[in-house]
């Protein structure tokens, strides 16, 4: 039973130590160089000009087929890339209600794949793709090769997201505008 108690011990400190270990090495591999490429995605903007980024989101809330990539790829790669998440989603404020839904589902649903090249996106959730790096790494495979091939593969999935959540959206609001105007309520 002593056995037992000082075995349980030892391990349940011993996965502080570790936790602790890999704390360190955050803080002296990632955090800077994300402290630094956010500080660079800062004067970026400042020199770009806010005004001309809000430009985009003015740009992509025309209607048309047309602007379908622009809302549903280019919108949501500038916000997640220039302001990160979650302020990523502010851009939506430019778009008609009706696309608002879309943009959000995409922009959310691009958080993640862009990691392994831009890990400022979503520091927070940068241990989903160390996770994976680290796997491929031990497989002796190239890293940089699926981090291109996860962000081309969310711009893509982003894309369609979009396009169905507006076609969804877009049935919602009929069904509402219809169930408004023969007087029954609408029902969630």
């Amino acid at each position: 039973m002593l056995e037992t108690l000082i075995w349980l011990g030892e391990h349940f400190i011993g996965m502080f130590a570790k936790g602790g270990e890999t704390f360190v090495g955050l803080v002296t591999g990632i955090v800077p160089t994300l402290v630094v490429l956010l500080t660079g995605v800062n004067a970026l903007i400042a020199l770009i000009g806010p005004e001309r980024v809000d430009k985009v989101g003015e740009w992509a809330a025309r209607p048309g087929l047309q602007y379908y990539p622009v809302r549903y790829i280019l919108l949501p790669f500038l916000s997640v890339f220039f302001l990160t998440n979650p302020m990523a989603y502010t851009m939506g404020r430019f778009l008609p209600e009706r696309y608002k839904p879309a943009f959000y589902d995409s922009a959310v649903s691009y958080v993640h794949p862009p990691l392994g090249i831009f890990p400022h996106i979503n520091p927070g959730e940068l241990f989903v793709w160390l996770g994976i790096a680290t796997g491929i790494q031990n497989l002796g495979l190239p890293l940089v090769d699926l981090a291109i091939r996860y962000l081309l593969v969310g711009l893509v999935v982003i894309f369609i997201r979009g396009i169905v959540t507006e076609w969804i959206t877009a049935l919602l609001i009929a069904r509402q505008a219809q169930d408004s105007l023969s007087g029954t309520e609408v029902k969630a």
